[in-house]
């Protein structure tokens, strides 16, 4: 195995998911970088490549995308194209990826000209999603991912605004992460590459990310871009 992730999610969750993990495999590596939007690019995956190369990965090895979207884009695009395809599992460690980014296998990185321009649908085998670790996130970096939320409730589900419009709605975050991830499980089911309704998911999107690349990936994050 292959733990990608971040300096700030290591700093607070990397030697509790290796100690799980290091019992079960042969052999566990770990690969960190600069967290941020300006770290996912071609640059950065190209590293991950070399690394999986220099510690001899094989088609039988997996990678473990520990972090928010940025991670699991990044690790995703990896695993997609990384000797044609290696096993995934994302466990995604803020609001918006366990809500959006980490389920469906949309996975890419970001070019000068745009955002996610370049990239793969690749599934994951595995998403691991233990709410428990929003705890630790910044409000602004939880705020984020409640954009995310607010979107599956105007798209799909009325409830989702109505349980997030109660003052305790933090008391009852399984159960908005349940109710998004199964509206996203259900259309992806039925449009994998996003050729007809799964454009309904982008809801925010189209102008969030002209948002975020006039921004050039720091003025805006995502969850700002798409809340805009």
């Amino acid at each position: 195995l292959c733990i990608v992730t971040e300096r700030q999610v290591a700093s607070y969750y990397l030697e509790e998911v290796c100690s799980l993990l290091e019992k079960e495999c042969a052999k566990l590596e770990v690969y960190i970088f600069q967290e941020g939007e300006e770290s996912k690019n071609l640059s950065t995956v190209d590293s991950l490549y070399h690394f999986l190369i220099t510690h001899e990965f094989d088609r039988k090895d997996m990678l473990v995308a520990l972090g928010g979207g940025v991670v699991g884009d990044i690790t995703g695009f990896a695993a997609a194209t990384f000797l044609r395809g290696v096993s995934l599992c994302q466990i995604p460690t803020t609001l918006l990826a366990q809500v959006d980014s980490s389920v469906g296998g949309k996975t890419g990185v970001d070019m000068p000209e745009g955002k996610n321009l370049v990239g793969a649908f690749y599934q994951p085998r595995l998403v691991l999603i233990d709410p428990n670790v929003l705890a630790s996130l910044p409000d602004s970096t939880f705020a984020d991912g409640m954009a995310e939320v607010v979107k599956y409730g105007y798209i799909s589900n009325r409830e989702i605004l109505t349980m997030v419009s109660q003052p305790d709605y933090k008391a009852n975050i399984e159960s908005i992460i349940y109710e998004c991830v199964k509206i996203k499980r259900d259309v992806v089911a039925i449009d994998e590459h996003d050729t007809g309704l799964r454009m309904i998911l982008n809801f925010g999107h189209t102008i969030g990310h002209a948002a975020e690349k006039l921004g050039n990936y720091v003025d805006l994050t995502h969850g700002q871009a798409v809340a805009v």
